[in-house]
């Protein structure tokens, strides 16, 4: 019989092939015979081995189906194979399970949208199948790459559009769910695959209509009832972030990087914020540190991109800092100042660039607005630097490292710096108000801490620059690391205290690492008011900062010594206000006479001490009505006078008269008699002034020596008295400095010179003699050997002549 017979007769055919034709009814409108069905499935449960035959004749019949576009019968034939993928679940369903990739294949490779629907919604169940051991050799392509288009359909019909769309999104969702869980398809994290499936997310996600109201849970349905492409979208970013290892975050961000340039997305950048917002939320938290690490190089990556595309970098990097607070960021906290440090920089660098090429008045424009969105760049950087991550997250420890990295990247006269001054001050401008951020909700519980030697001394080298701003800013960060009892906006402005126990002030007792600290440090903090004080551009801001200066210091580390210093430093202010060596406008006299007047107000009544209370109240009377320019109420409003009354001493404040006060127990009153002088420091050599007090001491130091030397003479209590007590000798100290001063200003630079070589060549003869003697050997009984006209001669020395060092003789 020829073989052709037995394929057409019935009974002769093998049975797997009857059972699935049985299946088929003879109109595709009556559906899946469900009875046939139940007897396909038995047969394929109890011969399992059968499956992969089955499988492949109902591709085959599909395939067919599907060419004569019989769709009734390709429904039938899925809904067949999804029963049996969902009944099956032996080691031979392999096979089966490759014929039925085959079918969905040809079923989203057809241009019907309602196949390429059925089709992936026959993946999605099948993707929900776990299955018991993986598979060495499937592999998933075609898949990404047609459900990556349908992701992007262009259908005309909208509802079509949409219907594709989700398709396209749910088997995306799919071979997320299918590959990431097994470990032999980890070629799905590869960037061929990454860059169609991040793109194909990101821009179903762009069609939200609100963004930043974007809710944890979308709504994954439309008004109308059908499923919503953003959402779906949203989800599935989601979940492929979330199951991302750390070797795999590179490849999952930075196509999210791509999309968002390609599509021009950073301005405006609210889809770009709410894209990270979401990749940090999903991403396990370890990983949040290879994220800012990610946007710190595409940062460098466009640092001479537009200045509005910078800034929304740098806003997406303020977000993901933020949410990366939460957890722990470790040792990227340096790295991203330093990225946004250098970028601050830069946008400096630019901005001035910029201006320095107007070349013409049509241009002018043009410029500031360039100018105007370098000032975007630098807000944002500056804000990213403030945000809570730096703020208030950092433990104490690591907010000192950054403060310490901050201030090393501050340029200060005298150190290597390639800019202009105008940017040299921008730049400093810029990193202080960064400090200010940083520093913001300090409280260290120990000064030293907070304020080591390197951190503080290029703070007062910047303090001494001829600059009102940068005076203002330093105060600033000072308030923000002293004031550990957030009492500054109790003190903000300058004035007369009429009450100050009404103000509620918290504080507490002095701690030894405090009162150490001020001991090592705390001439420089008056040194640093002192000089900051006499500044003739200061306004009235510098007036105000310098009052809250010296409160917070009060308050904060003031026991009996420091407020003797303290007071003793409002009368040297007094004093240099009052005597104008300096030739300071009468705006700037008054003002420190006002801030000594408010200072000492506020003093008295916090030490609570009555008799200086009734003295600083009664000088402050007397000013209301002879003198109201000396008070902070009047002075930065009234008229000034031309000169200062120096005659009428009730209008200042006395030393005896406060020493006197505070004669009692705890104070030693008698240091207020000591004149206070400012002591020379090492910041002023960075700074942009030259430091005259440093060539007064110099000049001092050489005159000195110069002098003959005088018979000792025998230290008494007269003696040391009358060296402390110099009041009769300030006039003639006063003008003995001032003519060495005229002498090293004017004098010809060959006197100078000679001068100096004159002091070298005596220190040089009396070294000379030191060592003469140090080195000279000791006499010896034995003899010393001396040669005279070219003979030996041996010198012998009797013991009883030799004179001995008192701690070798008993």
């Amino acid at each position: 019989m020829p073989a052709g017979v037995c394929g057409c007769c019935g009974p002769l055919r093998p049975r797997y092939k009857r059972l699935v034709d049985n299946i088929f009814p003879e109109d595709p409108k009556d559906g899946l015979s469900k009875s046939d069905m139940e007897k396909l499935t038995f047969y394929a449960v109890s011969a399992p081995e059968k499956l992969d035959r089955i499988g492949a004749y109902l591709a085959e019949k599909l395939s067919r189906d599907v060419v004569r576009h019989r769709y009734g019968n390709v429904v039938i034939a899925m809904e067949a194979l999804d029963q049996l993928l969902m009944a099956c679940h032996s080691q031979s369903i392999k096979p089966f399970v490759e014929s039925f990739l085959h079918m969905v294949a040809k079923l989203l490779e057809s241009r019907e949208p309602d196949l390429q629907v059925l089709g992936t919604n026959s993946f999605v169940k099948f993707a929900n199948i776990e299955e018991d051991t993986p598979s060495y050799h499937r592999r998933y392509d075609f898949f990404v790459s047609q459900f990556s288009a349908m992701c992007h359909s262009t259908h005309e019909d909208q509802e079509t559009r949409t219907r594709i769309r989700v398709a396209g999104i749910k088997g995306l969702q799919g071979v997320v769910r299918k590959t990431v869980n097994d470990e032999l398809q980890a070629i799905i994290w590869e960037p061929q695959h990454m860059d169609k499936l991040i793109p194909s997310m990101l821009f179903n996600m762009q069609d939200s209509e609100d963004l930043d109201s974007r809710n944890p849970e979308p709504d994954l349905r439309l008004e109308d009832g059908e499923e919503n492409p953003s959402a779906l979208a949203e989800n599935c970013f989601r979940e492929l972030l979330g199951r991302a290892a750390y070797g795999n975050m590179n490849n999952a961000v930075r196509p999210v990087l791509v999309h968002l340039d390609n599509h021009h997305l950073w301005d405006p950048n609210e889809f770009a914020v709410s894209c990270f917002r979401i990749i940090m939320y999903s991403i396990q938290a370890q990983h949040s540190h290879h994220v800012i690490q990610q946007v710190l190089n595409h940062l460098d990556t466009n640092n001479k991109n537009t200045p509005r595309v910078r800034a929304g970098i740098v806003q997406v990097l303020l977000e993901t800092v933020a949410i990366a607070a939460k957890g722990s960021v470790g040792p990227t906290v340096l790295e991203v100042f330093n990225t946004l440090l250098k970028h601050l920089r830069m946008s400096v660098d630019f901005e001035l660039g910029d201006s320095s090429r107007r070349n013409s008045a049509s241009s002018v424009s043009s410029v500031r607005g360039k100018e105007s969105e370098e000032r975007i760049v630098q807000n944002a950087i500056i804000q990213t630097i403030g945000t809570s991550f730096f703020g208030g997250n950092l433990p104490d420890y690591q907010r000192a490292e950054v403060m310490m990295f901050i201030m090393g990247k501050v340029p200060v006269y005298g150190t290597p710096c390639h800019a202009l001054d105008t940017g040299t001050k921008r730049i400093q401008t810029m990193l202080l108000s960064s400090l200010i951020m940083v520093t913001s909700g300090f409280k260290s519980k120990s000064m030293a801490a907070a304020l080591p030697p390197p951190f503080l001394d290029p703070l007062f080298s910047i303090s001494l620059m001829e600059d009102s701003e940068l005076r203002q800013l330093v105060f600033e960060i000072l308030h923000n690391i002293l004031d550990r009892h957030d009492n500054r906006a109790k003190l903000r402005g300058i004035r007369i205290i009429p009450n100050v126990s009404a103000l509620k002030i918290k504080r507490e007792k002095i701690s030894k690492q405090d009162v150490a600290f001020m001991k090592k440090h705390g001439q420089q903090l008056y040194r640093h008011i002192y000089l900051g004080c006499k500044e003739e551009d200061n306004v009235h801001k510098n007036f105000e900062l310098l009052f809250t200066t010296l409160a917070i210091l009060t308050i904060e580390l003031a026991n009996e010594e420091v407020v003797i210093d303290l007071i003793r430093l409002a009368i040297a202010l007094q004093e240099m206000a009052l005597n104008n060596e300096e030739n300071l406008p009468m705006f700037i006299r008054c003002g420190i006479m006002a801030l000594v007047a408010a200072y000492l107000n506020f003093l008295s009544q916090m030490i609570a001490n009555p008799p200086f209370c009734q003295h600083v109240s009664k000088v402050i009377e007397l000013r209301n009505m002879d003198a109201p320019y000396l008070l902070p109420e009047h002075i930065f409003r009234d008229k000034l006078p031309e000169s200062l009354d120096k005659e009428d001493s009730q209008l200042y404040f006395q030393t005896a008269d406060m020493a006197e006060c505070l004669a009692g127990p705890g104070y030693n009153a008698e240091r207020l008699s000591i004149p206070y002088v400012p002591q020379v420091t090492g910041e002023e050599r960075l700074s942009r002034r030259p430091s005259f007090v440093d060539t007064v001491s110099l000049q001092v130091d050489i005159i000195s020596n110069s002098l003959p030397e005088k018979l000792a003479e025998e230290i008494t209590f007269e003696t040391l008295k009358k060296a402390i007590d110099t009041t009769g000798l300030e006039e003639q100290e006063r003008a003995k400095r001032r003519q060495v001063m005229e002498k090293f200003q004017k004098a010809p630079f060959e006197e100078i010179a000679a001068h100096c070589e004159s002091k070298a060549n005596m220190l040089h003869d009396r070294l000379a003699q030191i060592f003469e003697l140090t080195i000279r050997p000791p006499p010896s009984p034995s003899g010393v050997v001396s040669i005279s006209a070219g003979h030996t001669q041996h010198q012998s020395v009797p013991v009883y002549e030799m004179k001995f060092p008192d701690l070798c003789v008993y």
